[in-house]
This record gives C-alpha cells, sequence and structure tokens, in this order.
C-alpha cells in the first residue's frame, strides 16, 4: 500500500538548504520513493494553516518511508535539514486504488 511523507519546512538557512535540495533526490529514489510535490506555491483552502514549504513524497509502503528516513543513504543530507530548516514531518498510509 502506498505512503506519504509530508513535510512542512520552514528554511532557516536557504545556503546550506540549497545542498539538502542536491543531495536528498538520489535518496529518495533509491528507497523506491518519489516526489510529488516540492515547494510550490500553496494556497490555503480553510483554516489557518499557512505552511512555509511543503513537500511530499510516496514510498511503496510506511515501512520503505521509515527504512529511507534512517538510512545511511540519507543521513548527511538529513543533517543538513536538521540544520538548515524547521521540519513538521509525518507519513500517513495511502489507498490502494479502487
Amino acid at each position: 500500500m502506498p505512503a506519504y511523507v509530508i513535510n512542512d519546512m520552514e528554511i532557516t538557512d536557504p545556503l546550506r538548504f540549497e545542498e539538502y535540495k542536491r543531495l536528498s533526490p538520489p535518496t529518495v529514489a533509491a528507497y523506491g520513493g518519489r516526489f510529488l510535490a516540492r515547494g510550490g506555491e500553496v494556497s490555503p483552502l480553510e483554516g489557518g494553516w499557512q505552511p512555509k514549504r511543503l513537500v511530499i513524497l510516496e514510498f511503496p509502503s510506511v515501512a520503505q518511508a521509515h527504512a529511507w528516513l534512517n538510512s545511511p543513504e540519507y543521513a548527511p543530507a538529513r543533517r543538513l535539514r536538521q540544520l538548515s530548516a524547521n521540519s513538521r514531518m509525518v507519513v500517513i498510509d495511502g489507498m490502494l486504488p479502487s
């Protein structure tokens, strides 16, 4: 069953974050993931949610998303993200097509 990682980020160090943007995509792909949205314009529809930078990733499963997040391949990029942005990240089960 697909799984979706949703990351609401506030960039605190734009120069360092550029290096993160270069390093992270190959690690996502290596774990079967792909970017569905990556920092595009956000238009709130209801409520007061105002994400600064929203990223949505799709993985084959929740387990695969966890494997990527905790992988040695992603570790250097993850550290850069933690040093250059404040993240609020979740993973959610997707639905199989009906």
